[in-house]
């Protein structure tokens, strides 16, 4: 069929305008509002596309209007629709990194934070010398409402599950590694698995919880461990650590920052402990825009690096 065929009056652009806004909010209530529309017109809205995409689009789940499959499949092209009428007809100011003198939010997970703040400060500054950087302490619980409400560029960290509306770029994988006060446990020949056990530990712990994958791995050979603290910040256990007879497993950059600030040292777990991936995710419909572009490729290059470096 060409252009000229197809029946253009049946097509309304504020309708891919109102399917983004629900695909990206799952809520009608919370779409009309960022759309500036009545809930009703909204409604009205979701009607009109359900018949013309021939598929319901969003169905509701307790609270929410999930996308259904065929949804999943038309978002990314009307994303792509909606960016190039934003960046394409509407947009001709060309991004200059020299000449921006906006801000660039930055998402960061605890681990990310310690490890990368003074790289991405450095590079960002490097090549726009005019613009402020702010960075957001994000986690794999709460990255999605943050990203929208502080209207964040880029978030770095791990984070497994990945919610429909952000892409994301493998950065590397990083190992666990134990940390302790050698002065108060004897770490020089390493610990066997019973003593590892026996030692109270501190845990770094997102989401509050006392217990992780290596308490299961350690019922399995019939063993338990013994956790007295645990804290949201990794600071925190540095700290904890320094003349105290306990034991944290960490990831090896931040045991090495530890290390070196502490008198600490750091040993190969007697157990199997995960390694974990780092990523950067970024909204789906910034894809295209010029200054996160720039902004990815400048993280990614200069994360990249340091992490081969090391």
């Amino acid at each position: 069929m060409s252009f000229s065929d197809f029946q253009w009056r049946n097509i309304d652009l504020n309708l891919l305008v109102a399917f983004a806004y629900l695909y990206r909010y799952e809520s009608v209530s919370i779409a009309a509002e960022k759309s500036c529309v009545s809930q009703s017109a909204m409604s009205h809205s979701l009607a009109r596309l359900r018949r013309l995409f021939d598929d319901a689009l969003f169905e509701r789940q307790g609270h929410k209007m999930r996308p259904t499959e065929h949804a999943h499949v038309l978002a990314p092209t009307i994303n792509q629709i909606l960016d190039s009428v934003t960046h394409d007809l509407l947009t001709t100011v060309t991004f200059e990194p020299k000449a921006y003198r906006g801000v660039c939010r930055i998402g960061l997970t605890d681990y990310a934070e310690v490890i990368f703040a003074p790289l991405i400060y450095d590079v960002i500054r490097q090549q726009a010398p005019h613009a402020q950087v702010s960075f957001l302490n994000v986690n794999r619980s709460n990255y999605i409402t943050l990203a929208e409400q502080e209207k964040l560029d880029v978030i770095i960290g791990s984070m497994p599950e990945l919610h429909h509306s952000f892409h994301r770029t493998f950065l590397y994988t990083e190992r666990h590694v134990c940390v302790a006060d050698p002065e108060m446990i004897d770490i020089e020949s390493g610990l066997s698995v019973e003593e590892f056990a026996n030692i109270e530990h501190a845990l770094v712990s997102p989401d509050g919880q006392l217990s992780t994958q290596v308490d299961k791995t350690l019922q399995h050979i019939g063993l338990s461990r013994k956790v007295t603290v645990a804290t949201r910040n990794f600071l925190t256990v540095q700290f904890l650590l320094k003349q105290r007879r306990l034991i944290a497993i960490v990831p090896q950059k931040m045991a090495e920052i530890a290390c070196y600030n502490n008198g600490l040292e750091h040993f190969s777990p007697p157990i199997t402990v995960a390694d974990f991936d780092i990523s950067m995710l970024w909204f789906s419909r910034k894809e295209r825009e010029d200054k996160n572009i720039w902004l990815r490729h400048l993280i990614q290059d200069a994360i990249v690096s340091l992490s081969k470096a090391k």
